[in-house]
């Protein structure tokens, strides 16, 4: 028997079972020990809302310039909540892994995601493990849930952009998914590309604390990039966005490789951007905010909000002409989460 790799006895649920959760992922992943492991876990009373989600992520590579499958799954549950101005509290995690994965990768991914909870201040307090058979899945894949403690009355939510409304967003987009397809097909670029991948809560609470009731909207451009994002908002909102091409903050090398492949990055996932939008006159005060943080240094207003026909998106292009902006239509850069 090799110990080195995962075997569907890892997932019986008997004594391999035990081995793999009490040796390996319960001491990395949540400390708990084995008189607090039950069937699901007690959470202390909180006053106000709460935010709940859950997200599944099957990127590949599981390893990527900038991050792991591990990291990536605590950002983006995480992400998620803190767009809803939720402070993320808890996490659980289902992990389906493939027979015959390593178990010295496994310990690296279960690491980094302790790693990336501890960082955003939350505690992963439960979950689950299965293992399937060889060509039954791709190595692993993970599925998160979070609860979010609501502690303000805010309305933050896609339906609440309002015309006049400026659009930032906190940094350059497209890292991610070029990241991540650099990492799949193996492309020499002369310039490094790493993932964003990053918990924004931090970041959320600043601008939350700095511009309150003048902060309507919050969402992260993940799979569809910030054009399908913009175009949600727009329709749920019913009213219309306009973007300056050439406020887009992009890294050259990303744009560059995006060239190459025929990609535009308006289309590109993130996994540490998010889009604010705020009223005209707390715009300086956001923008400064973001840009004293260390995730929104190249924060940049990006738009503004009209009441032009409900639901269009129009882009001021660096020519000075328009062009209409749509959501992605098919699969532009598959498993990038």
């Amino acid at each position: 028997m090799n110990n080195d790799l995962i075997l569907l006895g890892h997932g019986s649920g008997g004594r391999l079972s035990h081995q793999l959760l009490d040796e390996l992922i319960i001491p990395i992943v949540s400390g708990i020990p084995s008189a607090g492991q039950n069937d699901a876990a007690l959470l202390d009373n909180f006053p106000g809302r709460i935010a709940y989600t859950t997200d599944s992520f099957v990127v590949d590579p599981i390893f990527f310039p900038g991050g792991t499958i591990g990291s990536l799954a605590v950002h983006g549950t995480v992400n998620d909540l803190a767009m809803m101005g939720a402070r993320p509290v808890w996490l659980s995690v289902g992990l389906i892994i493939e027979e015959g994965f390593s178990k010295a990768d496994l310990r690296t991914i279960l690491e980094d995601m302790r790693s990336a909870a501890d960082t955003a201040g939350v505690a992963i307090v439960t979950g689950d493990t299965k293992v399937v058979p060889r060509g039954k899945a791709d190595k692993l894949f993970i599925t998160t849930s979070g609860v979010g403690a609501v502690e303000h009355t805010l309305q933050i939510h896609g339906a609440n952009a309002q015309p006049g409304d400026v659009i930032i967003i906190n940094g350059t987009i497209g890292d991610h998914g070029i990241a991540v397809m650099v990492g799949r097909e193996g492309l020499q670029v002369s310039t490094e590309i790493t993932s964003d991948s990053a918990s924004l809560n931090g970041l959320v609470a600043a601008l939350i604390a700095e511009v309150g009731t003048a902060l309507h909207v919050l969402r992260d451009p993940t799979r569809g990039g910030v054009a399908t994002t913009i175009k949600e908002i727009a329709q749920q909102s019913g009213v219309s966005i306009t973007l300056q091409e050439a406020a887009l903050p992009v890294k050259p090398a990303v744009l560059g490789v995006c060239s190459i492949l025929g990609l535009d990055p308006l289309f590109v996932a993130n996994e540490g951007k998010l889009l604010a939008f705020v009223s005209p006159t707390a715009a300086d005060a956001a923008l400064a905010t973001l840009r004293r943080h260390s995730l929104g240094i190249n924060a940049a207003v990006i738009g503004t909000v009209g009441t032009g026909p409900a639901g269009r998106v129009q882009m001021e292009t660096v020519i000075g002409g328009m062009r209409s902006v749509d959501m992605l239509s098919g699969e532009q850069l598959p498993r990038i989460c």
